[in-house]
């Protein structure tokens, strides 16, 4: 028997905590996740640790990992269930053919049941106000999402810095602080991080060649790459980053504000349209 996800959602939402005799319950945020194989030979889907960490301990919000087969997790579903939705980084990337492109070797792995679930989860968030948070491929589904195209070697552009994650060394060095992420002053990000001018790690290889239509960028690396967006018009949160805000957020002074703020998105109140 195949139980719908709005099912599961209600269940969910029912497991609260009593305090000063009231039930109090947590907003659910959908964590997309990702394909693995196991043992070269097993299937999974799965997330890091640090996004799960980041929802549950900064946003303050039920973490739910959100199997990314577009045709096991209908969109209408999942809008039923969750109350926000974190689109992650993951090495496999957004395939070009979605923003007219040709496939080249540069534009490396891709996820098409990934991509067939984000891209249209993204736009009917954005339509009905749900709040949503980008991070690293999430950032480059919003912007194909809204019509964009990605570059798919950043570092092979003149002038521009190698954005990848170092190959060598501990987690702590991979995740470190990289570079500074000018935002535009009185923007959206300035207003969350309280500055304009902000230090982040990096481990990305795409960004942004041409923004899509509702995409607003308010934020550069030192070479010109785009590292924070908002989507215009949008009727909630729904903002993205290149970097990996999720490493440590309860610890970083860029990430905890980010998390906080889409936190806070989650708990005002929208009128829940369900299809």
């Amino acid at each position: 028997m195949r139980l719908s996800l709005f099912w599961y959602g209600d269940i969910v939402r029912r497991q609260t905590t009593r305090k000063q005799g009231k039930f109090m319950s947590r907003p659910v945020v959908g964590i997309i996740s990702n394909a693995h194989t196991i043992n070269d030979e097993y299937p999974v889907q799965a997330t890091g640790v640090s996004n799960i960490e980041a929802v549950a301990q900064v946003t303050d919000a039920l973490p739910l990992i959100v199997p990314a087969l577009a045709d096991l997790t209908p969109v209408s579903d999942l809008m039923a269930s969750c109350d926000g939705f974190v689109f992650t980084g993951g090495r496999p990337n957004v395939h070009p053919s979605l923003y007219g492109h040709e496939v080249t070797e540069a534009h490396g792995a891709f996820d098409l049941d990934r991509d067939n679930l984000t891209l249209p989860l993204i736009r009917e968030c954005v339509a009905q106000g749900v709040p949503v948070l980008g991070i690293c491929r999430g950032f480059q589904e919003f912007n194909v999402a809204f019509g964009g195209t990605l570059h798919p070697e950043i570092r092979d552009i003149p002038g521009r810095m190698n954005h990848r994650m170092p190959p060598d060394g501990t987690l702590e060095e991979k995740f470190e602080h990289r570079h500074t992420v000018a935002l535009t002053p009185g923007g959206v990000f300035a207003r969350i991080f309280g500055t304009d001018e902000v230090l982040v790690n990096s481990l990305h290889g795409q960004g942004i060649e041409e923004k899509g239509e509702r995409v607003i960028i308010e934020g550069y690396a030192p070479d010109g790459t785009a590292e924070a967006i908002h989507i215009e018009g949008a009727k909630a949160f729904a903002l993205a980053v290149q970097w990996h805000p999720e490493w440590r957020a309860d610890q970083d002074a860029v990430s905890r504000p980010l998390f906080e703020a889409f936190g806070a998105a989650l708990r005002k109140p929208r009128l829940r349209q369900v299809g």
